[in-house]
């Protein structure tokens, strides 16, 4: 194992926004390419927002997405508590370095970070006031994907509020030195606190990591312009899960957004992301969110899915649409998530797709009904067909393609499409779907004749 040490650091305070799981991705694929560790430690400070069922969703949210973590809740490690709000002694602790350093004072209730350097006062139009500004060389940052960045700290700041509570930026930088962090991989918009964040380290003696700070997730134009917000469609990881996409998708998606492996690939494993995955190679460029993107690489993952795997993850979908209970013929089920899978786009529509095979008050699509009605005699050639099928014994594949070859010459046709829409109409409801036969061999004789004349029978 190497000495990489990442960390996500999650707030409990609402739901997985999608950038967050990227970000937790990427520090995941860091530690599993370089055989580091991946820290998940959890920022509860904010009492009032803190909420049990926001932490059960990272916890959840992470798991679905096959993101197991090396140290922290649940796991333990040498570093603990994984809790900010747990680590108050820790804090005292470095703040009272800095206090013997000279590096903080008290100032209306708070505690300032004391900058270093000549300091004058100047009238500040913004504030419009006079504030006192330090002459400090500006804050160089190395960053792994920016490259240098330079930003200036003119001004002391607060590290601990009048309440008594640590501020974001001191707790942050003492929970990555404690904790022997290494690499800090966020999101840019957290690159405007980096020059405050080094000048702490420094303050406290310790080295600074290795920043890199990833490009910003913007919103699918369809909806807008601007970074992606949690309010946004789509923004939302739980969206996913109820959406019944599958979770090794939205991981393979979300490896994308602002990384590619240099080829025009887009169904990747995730070992190989792993392999492949460097933070140089993440772009600068801001990713842009692709709903439509996001739903073919679902589709591609669940047409690769084996079909015990296509049965297992299809049931619980079936059973939320009472299209399926215990009872229901297992061999039935697999035959016709077999015939389905390679047509089928989502989980999230396969009950609507399959529903005629399982219930018998499957709707009717009205525009494939007013198709079939607008040329030529579709009755009649529904009769022809049952007349055609009711003369089949053995019901195979076989059997069916030559009885509806026997139609077509008795008929002077040289094939027998002709009578194919108007029975997958009257089986089904609609005009797509699996290719016929199979259709008729999986659902069987008697439904499928049985259907036939009782859509005679309405018609007539």
């Amino acid at each position: 194992m190497s000495n990489v040490r990442v960390r996500f650091a999650p707030s409990p305070t609402g739901f997985f926004h999608i950038g967050s799981a990227r970000t937790a991705l990427f520090n995941w694929l860091y530690a599993r390419h370089t055989g580091g560790t991946f820290v998940l430690r959890i920022e509860d400070t904010d009492k009032e927002r803190n909420k049990q069922e926001y932490l059960d969703v990272i916890y959840d949210s992470l798991r679905w997405l096959g993101m197991d973590w090396d140290e922290g809740p649940g796991i333990g490690g040498a570093y603990g508590p994984y809790f900010q709000s747990q680590r108050n002694d820790i804090y005292a602790q470095y703040l009272q370095k800095l206090h013997d350093a000279g590096r903080t004072y008290e100032k209306d209730g708070a505690v300032w970070f004391r900058l270093e350097g000549e300091r004058s006062v100047e009238f500040d139009s913004y504030k419009g006031c006079e504030v006192e500004k330090v002459d400090a060389a500006p804050v160089v940052i190395n960053d792994a994907i920016r490259g240098r960045v330079e930003r200036a700290e003119t001004q002391d700041f607060v590290i601990i509020r009048s309440n008594g509570e640590p501020v974001f930026h001191l707790v942050n930088v003492i929970d990555d030195i404690a904790m022997g962090i290494t690499h800090v991989i966020r999101g840019e918009d957290h690159l405007s606190n980096t020059s405050k964040h080094v000048l702490l380290f420094e303050a406290f003696g310790a080295q600074v990591p290795v920043f890199a700070h990833m490009p910003l997730i913007l919103k699918d134009p369809s909806i807008g312009k601007g970074k992606m917000s949690k309010r946004d469609r789509g923004a939302l990881i739980e969206e996913y899960r109820e959406r019944n996409f599958i979770p090794e998708a939205v991981r393979n998606y979300l490896c994308l957004l602002g990384w590619n492996p240099k080829d025009d690939r887009e169904i990747l494993e995730i070992d190989e992301v792993a392999r492949l995955f460097e933070l140089e190679a993440i772009n600068k460029d801001n990713a842009r969110f692709d709903e439509k993107k996001m739903a073919h690489i679902n589709t591609e993952h669940l047409r690769a899915l084996s079909v015990d795997s296509f049965v297992e993850k299809s049931i619980p979908v079936l059973s939320k649409a009472g299209l399926w209970t215990p009872e229901t013929d297992a061999e039935y089920v697999r035959n016709v998530m077999e015939l389905s899978q390679g047509k089928a786009r989502s989980f999230e529509d396969l009950a609507e797709y399959v529903s005629y095979f399982f219930s018998e008050t499957y709707a009717e699509d009205p525009k494939a009904r007013t198709n079939l009605f607008k040329k030529g005699e579709p009755l009649v050639r529904l009769a022809e067909a049952l007349q055609c099928l009711e003369g089949i014994a053995e019901w195979t594949a076989e059997s069916l393609q030559k009885a509806f070859d026997d139609l077509a010459q008795t008929y002077g046709h040289d094939k027998p499409f002709a009578w194919f829409p108007v029975i997958r109409f009257s089986v089904s409801g609609v005009s797509g779907g699996p290719d016929l036969i199979p259709m008729l061999v999986v659902m069987g004789r008697g439904m499928v004749l049985a259907r036939m004349k009782a859509f005679l029978s309405k018609e007539s």
